[in-house]
């Protein structure tokens, strides 16, 4: 089964694949974000080919786990750079909202980018006994293989990830809708407070990149800071098998459950 069966032109079903951990009526900002990705690739332009460098995402209120409609539009469409708009809605209510910026492919001097902190690693026994496996739709439609820290574990966290299952029903997950999927988990990955006595979640989510992932590997180097009035940052450096290929940050609402 995948994270979305298609129902028609930008409506989808979500599966439980697609739970978070918070409550198991409201979906993961990851295969959220993802399904973003999969609508705004198909959005027509003038001058196609150009790739997405860039996508920030607001959260307004909780995804049901349930039908959801995905609706998009060119908003500047350019034949060097090219922004576009996408919001997600169910039972009526805008719950979602997107910007993307797509820039053309040209020669340019690259920097050195950093290498990835580790290679993927195997499977561990206990992978499958922590939370992050086993008690939520998302957790297990996942395999993540943990480098530095641990989902049991408090503070920075460096890991690998990988879906199980497609994105969409008959439709192959491509390498930007598998970095979208991950991306959103830094903040899980990272968390600093104890996970059943506080809340802290994500408002919205900024993805920047400086060249397209490749492959079905994304890993994540995540560290998340609280602050002392309720709110948070995460910040993630993220990689593929080749290397760096950019950033995420998440602003988080903090408060005790």
């Amino acid at each position: 089964m995948a994270m979305y069966v298609p129902l028609g032109e930008g409506r989808y079903r979500a599966t439980e694949h697609t739970q978070g951990p918070w409550d198991p009526r409201h979906q993961h900002m990851g295969p959220v974000t993802a399904l973003l990705v999969h609508e705004l690739a198909r959005v027509p332009s003038r001058f196609p080919g150009l790739p997405t460098a860039r996508l920030a995402v607001d959260v307004f209120a909780p995804v049901p786990a349930a039908e959801v409609e995905v609706r998009t539009e060119m908003i500047r469409d350019g034949r060097r750079v090219q922004c576009l708009g996408a919001s997600v809605t169910s039972g009526g209510r805008e719950l979602v909202r997107a910007t993307a910026w797509r820039i053309r492919e040209a020669g340019s001097p690259a920097s050195e980018a950093a290498p990835p902190p580790a290679p993927v690693p195997p499977s561990a026994p206990g992978d499958a006994d922590s939370w992050i496996a086993r008690d939520f739709g998302y957790g297990r439609a996942t395999d993540w293989r943990f480098v530095k820290g641990s989902p049991d574990e408090a503070g920075p966290a460096v890991a690998w990830g990988r879906a199980r299952v497609p994105l969409v029903e008959g439709e192959e997950t491509t390498p930007l809708e598998r970095l979208a999927m991950f991306a959103d988990s830094g903040n899980g990955i990272s968390g600093v407070l104890d996970f059943d006595a506080y809340l802290f979640a994500n408002v919205d989510l900024t993805i920047s990149l400086f060249r397209a992932p490749e492959g079905e590997w994304v890993c994540l180097d995540a560290a998340t800071t609280i602050g002392p009035r309720g709110r948070g940052l995460t910040r993630t450096t993220l990689f593929d098998r080749a290397g760096e290929i950019g950033t995420a940050t998440q602003t988080l609402f903090v408060g005790p459950r």
